[in-house]
């Protein structure tokens, strides 16, 4: 259709110039004596837009003579910039598809333009990471430190990088240089917590670990089994004192508290330092919360003394606990050691007899066996008491 209109507007064009130009008596005359040249109106319409034509031909060919260096200046650089994109976007594909040899001189392909210098960079850096380079990562990451746009990027780069080749110190301090700039993502956060795990700075976990439940970036499970590990380590600390030990444990969170592994670990912390009175709180709180086998055998470390109203206090407590949890061996060899303690001879016999029809697990069963040859020998049955001294001694190889 627009050709069809094109082609009736110069056919109107033509009839209109041809009708014009035949019933046009004018003429046009050039004198410079002694000469004159008489030309007719249409002639000299005609040969005034041809010497338009003919000036404005020339021009653009002098103009396009005069431009030709910048036009070939810029088809280089297209075709530079080209390549350049090509190479970023293999270097990026063969990053993914594992063949870092090929993203790393992809790479360097991609940095030649000075756009793409700074991702190529870092492209670069995580191949040959990947290879075991670390000189050669380093000169990548060091060619764009003046990068003040990819900053950022760069920090998180260095900070992975240099957790997975397990240089928790260097990491921390891209973290703290990260930090330093404002930047604390989720991401950040994340890598930032396994460095200081790495580093075993513990405290430095558990703020971050907190920090990170809040964000909802962790899994629970994960969440869980950090603040244990955690713990373990800060209770484990041989150098504490008893009044190191209480202020640690009043800085936990009610909630922690509460956890099994953690109340386990601070009970047997608590024992080790002879604060009884506070284990035996600790074990009796988290089993309110819930039953745990482990937090039970933290339980029979922090017995009272002999014919002391405590004692007598946790053998009660422990009957009770049976009554509701029957078929525990560990908390039946926890009360038949409490009666032990207590000179109860009957029920520390039944009760660690029950435990040992119970127990499946190879240690339970031999201090189980221990405790009754204990027994025996305290009620000076010393054949007996022989017997299960052997049993124990075998149970590793049973």
């Amino acid at each position: 259709m627009r050709l069809l209109l094109w082609l009736v507007a110069l056919m109107a064009a033509a009839i209109g110039i041809a009708v014009t130009a035949r019933f046009n008596p004018g003429n046009v005359v050039f004198f410079y004596p002694p000469h004159r040249i008489d030309l007719s109106l249409n002639l000299f319409v005609v040969l005034a837009v041809l010497l338009f034509l003919l000036v404005y031909g020339l021009v653009r060919a002098v103009r396009a003579t005069l431009g030709m260096p910048k036009q070939v200046a810029a088809y280089r650089f297209r075709k530079r910039e080209r390549e350049a994109n090509r190479g970023l976007r293999d270097a990026l594909k063969a990053l993914f598809e594992g063949r870092f040899g090929h993203a790393e001189k992809a790479a360097m392909q991609a940095a030649e333009l000075p756009e793409n210098a700074g991702l190529a960079a870092l492209i670069g850096a995580r191949a040959a990471h990947r290879m075991r380079e670390p000189a050669r990562r380093d000169a990548w990451l060091a060619g764009i430190a003046h990068y003040t746009n990819l900053k950022t990027a760069r920090l998180m780069t260095v900070t992975e990088l240099l957790v997975d080749e397990h240089k928790p110190e260097a990491a921390l301090e891209a973290v703290a240089e990260l930090n330093a700039s404002g930047q604390r993502h989720i991401h950040a956060l994340q890598w930032a917590m396994k460095a200081n795990q790495q580093a075993r700075n513990w405290p430095e976990v558990l703020r971050l670990v907190r920090t990170l439940d809040k964000r909802n970036a962790l899994h629970p499970a994960l969440s869980s089994r950090l603040r244990e590990m955690a713990y373990e380590s800060l209770l484990s600390e041989g150098g504490m004192d008893a009044e190191s030990i209480r202020r640690l444990w009043a800085g936990v969170p009610a909630a922690d508290r509460l956890q099994p592994a953690i109340a386990a670990r601070a009970a047997a912390a608590f024992n080790a330092r002879g604060l009884h009175d506070e284990a035996r709180l600790i074990v009796e709180d988290a089993l309110k919360a819930g039953w745990d086998e482990r937090v039970v055998r933290a339980y029979r470390d922090a017995a009272g003394p002999e014919g002391s109203p405590t004692l007598l206090a946790q053998i009660e407590k422990c009957e009770a606990w049976l009554r509701a949890h029957p078929n525990d061996a560990e908390l039946a060899l926890t009360l038949g050691s409490l009666c032990l303690r207590q000179k109860l001879w009957g029920k520390a016999q039944r009760y660690l007899e029950g435990a040992l029809s119970d127990a499946v697990d190879t240690a339970l069963v031999r201090e189980t066996h221990l405790k009754l040859a204990q027994l025996h020998e305290a009620l000076g049955q010393q054949e007996e008491a022989n017997r299960h001294y052997r049993l124990c001694a075998l149970a590793d190889l049973v």
